[in-house]
Formats: structure tokens, sequence, C-alpha cells
């Protein structure tokens, strides 16, 4: 049974080494970013059929079909399994590295460690023996401690260090910052929420909690799109409006690509666009609105409707636009043009019936999101960056011993070893000049 456990034991060590290796995280780190690329290259979130449709015909980078690809979970990468579990992986091996090295290594360098013989010191790298004076252990204490040195003095002996905790405490708040990241971003993709919604001016949509009360209403007030001088578009601009219970007045916020909004715990993005409706004007009748479906078939951005010329519903006409300032088209039963419409122009005779467009209305494509891991992911990167930035700061140690007229310094640093090789001379030169 000893012996039994003795090997469980041994197991469980070698276990716990694999998987505080560096090369395992960095390992794991690659596969991530990785996996990352695959979900910024590849839609995600969409229908199946969409993918079918895409890749089927098509397959992407001429490997994979929509079959594969669903297979995988390729179509919702960062919620999936194998990457939530790519993730806690991660998380798993820096936390046993924080554990087996960066919090030892912390807690040994904040340990004073004492020194009594000058030949305790011929182990370090940099070391230094001078002519001193009796007085010249006290005026490097002194010295140490004005240039912002932390030193403890003995009989005949000190001790001194400089940055340490800062040094030392920077990788493990890199792992930690790293952790914390990770568990929010994990917790967003299982916990968060999607919703895609486009909204036509004056329209308004709400967000309901689970008990069926309204958490956040967002109207569109106005949508515009900017164009350059070809008619290419370059930005949407949507008018929100916020109002919630907890909203003493209702707020107004302007979206647009790369400018989300935030409110509540859920953020709103400008994702798309599209034309909603046409209002058309047939002979003398009262002006009427209908709505637009796309055309896949004419174009990446076109809409249209069949719309019938006769009382009986016969002799339709197709009208289709691709921008919301016109022109649009029409077409006969057949496919042949028979003109095109400016918004609130002259009417198009159409087989005796003048039709009129008198407006063309957008309709402003929102992608909102709520993602209750946000605060960690932050926080995590604020956590993970102030660890980096430490890391790089120099953690210095230093000993010195009087003895026989003679002192002996020696020291130790994690960064720029040469520079501080450098400067223990220099200063040494100076606990001289201090003297004289």
């Amino acid at each position: 049974m000893a012996s039994d456990a003795a090997q469980i034991f041994r197991s469980g060590q070698r276990l716990l080494a694999l998987l505080g290796d560096l090369r395992l995280a960095i390992g794991l780190l690659l596969l991530i970013a990785l996996a990352s690329a695959l979900g910024t290259a590849l839609p995600q979130n969409e229908p199946a059929g969409a993918y079918h449709d895409h890749y089927d015909a098509q397959p992407w980078l001429g490997l994979l079909t929509a079959g594969p690809i669903l297979a995988l979970q390729l179509d919702h990468v960062y919620s999936s399994g194998w990457f939530l579990a790519l993730l806690a992986l991660l998380a798993a091996s820096l936390t046993t590295c924080s554990i087996r090295r960066q919090w030892p290594a912390l807690r040994s360098g904040l340990q004073w460690m004492d020194h009594q013989h000058p030949h305790q010191l011929s182990k370090y790298s940099i070391g230094i023996t001078r002519e001193a004076g009796p007085q010249s252990l006290q005026h490097l204490a002194q010295l140490l401690r004005r240039r912002g040195w932390k030193v403890q003095q003995k009989t005949g002996r000190l001790a001194a260090r400089q940055g340490v905790i800062a040094g030392r405490s920077g990788p493990l708040l890199v792992h930690v910052g790293l952790i914390v990241l990770m568990t929010g971003a994990a917790w967003g993709a299982l916990g968060g929420q999607r919703l895609e919604r486009f909204l036509a001016p004056g329209r308004s949509l709400d967000l309901v909690d689970r008990q069926g009360e309204t958490r956040l209403s967002i109207r569109l007030q106005d949508f515009s799109v900017d164009r350059d001088a070809r008619g290419q578009a370059r930005q949407f601009h949507s008018q929100l409006l916020f109002s919630s219970p907890a909203l003493a007045t209702a707020r107004h916020v302007d979206v647009s690509v790369n400018h989300p909004a935030r409110m509540g715990g859920v953020t709103v993005y400008q994702a798309d666009w599209r034309v909603a409706a046409l209002t058309v004007q047939l002979g003398r009748s009262p002006q009427l609105q209908f709505p637009l479906q796309p055309l896949p078939s004419l174009g990446e951005q076109v809409w249209g409707l069949a719309l019938p010329t006769r009382p009986d519903g016969s002799h339709p006409v197709l009208l289709t636009v691709a921008s919301e300032q016109g022109p649009v088209l029409v077409y006969d039963g057949n496919g042949e043009k028979m003109g095109a419409l400016r918004v609130d122009g002259p009417p198009l005779d159409v087989d005796g019936l003048p039709v009129r467009i008198t407006h063309v209305l957008p309709a402003s494509g929102l992608l909102i999101k709520r993602d209750p891991g946000v605060p960690l992911v932050y926080t995590g990167f604020a956590v993970a960056l102030l660890g980096g930035g430490l890391s790089v700061l120099a953690s210095r140690k230093l000993w010195a011993v009087a003895d026989q007229g003679k002192l002996h310094v020696a020291g130790i640093s994690n960064r720029d070893v040469v520079g501080f090789g450098e400067a223990l001379p220099r200063l040494l030169d100076s606990l001289a000049e201090e003297a004289h």
C-alpha cells in the first residue's frame, strides 16, 4: 500500500511538473492564437444554412465545406467546448506555475540573506574589494538609503535590496491577470447574449429581463450613411435614445462603426445597414409604404419588391434599389428594364399607371451584446499590463562585509547585469569621495 501511495504521489508530481512547464503554456498560447485567427477569418454565429450556402459550393481555403466547419464548431469558436478547454488548461498551467515557481520566488526575494564573512561573497559574479576606513560601512548604508535602497545593517556587515517587490511580483501579476482575463472571456462566452436587429428611424426595441419587464428600450431617432465621391459607403451613423427604469431621463447617444455605446451592461454596435422600405404613389393614390427584401441574385446590397400594377394583382413590376439615395430601377415581368425613378422625382408611366417614389427608408443594423465577463476581461488586462511593466524593472541585491580594513561588496541583478557591474565601482568611488 505504501509503495502504491508513493507511486501515485510521484505521478502527481510529474503531472504538476508537466502542467507548470513553460513550454506547455507557450504551446497553448499558440493554439489559442490560431483558434482566434480562425474565429476572425470565419463568420461566427450564423445560421447553419448560411454556411452551406457559402462553403458547400466554394470550400473555405479550398479545404473546408460547411459540414466540417459545423462539426468542428468553427461557426462559434469562442464558445466551443474545445476552445474553452484550451483556456481552462492554460489557466491551470499558469496557476500551477504561479504556485510552484512565481510565489516561492517572490517569497525568497523578500527574505533577507545574511553574509557574515567575505568568502561567502565570492560566489557572486559581481563583486569588488576596496580599502576602507572604520566608518565606510556606515557611510555605504547612508549612501544606499539616499539612492532608494532598503538596507538591513548589522555589526560589520549589511544587506541591501532595490526593486525586489516590484520586479519579483511582475511575473506573478501577469499570470494572475491572464487567468482573470480568461475567466472573464469564458464567462462572457457562456453567459453572454447577442442580438442582431434592423431598426428603421422612429422604431424601438425593448430588451426585457427574465420576468418580462423592460430593462432597456432603444429607439432609433435617425440614421445616415456617409458616402465618398463615388457613392461608396464610408461610415454609418445611428442616433439612439436609451431609456430604462434605472435612468432618470432618457439618454441620447450617437453610434457608428468602431464607436459603440454602452448602457446598463449592454453594448450596442453599429454593424450593418439596409434599405427597409419604399414609399410609393400609384397614380392619385395615397402614399403607400412597402417593405423590401434582399435580392442576393442581383447583388450583395440590392433590395426590391414585386409591385402589381392592376387591381387584381396582375402585371407586376420589380422595383429594386441599392442606396437610400436611389435611384429605384423598374423591371417588367420579362426582366427588361423599364426606367429609373429618382426619389421625390417625376413619375414613370408603367403600362398606363404613373408610379412615383416619394421616400426611401433606410434601416440601421444594430448588434446588441450583453457580456457579463467584460469587467473581468478589462481587470485582467489591466493587471497583466501592470505585471508586464513591473517585470522589466530591475531587482537588485547587494551585500557588504567590512573585514581587516577592507570593504568587500558583491551583488546580483535580474536585469541589466552588465550595467549593475559597471555601477558598483562607481558606487564605491562615490563613497570614497564623500569620505574625503
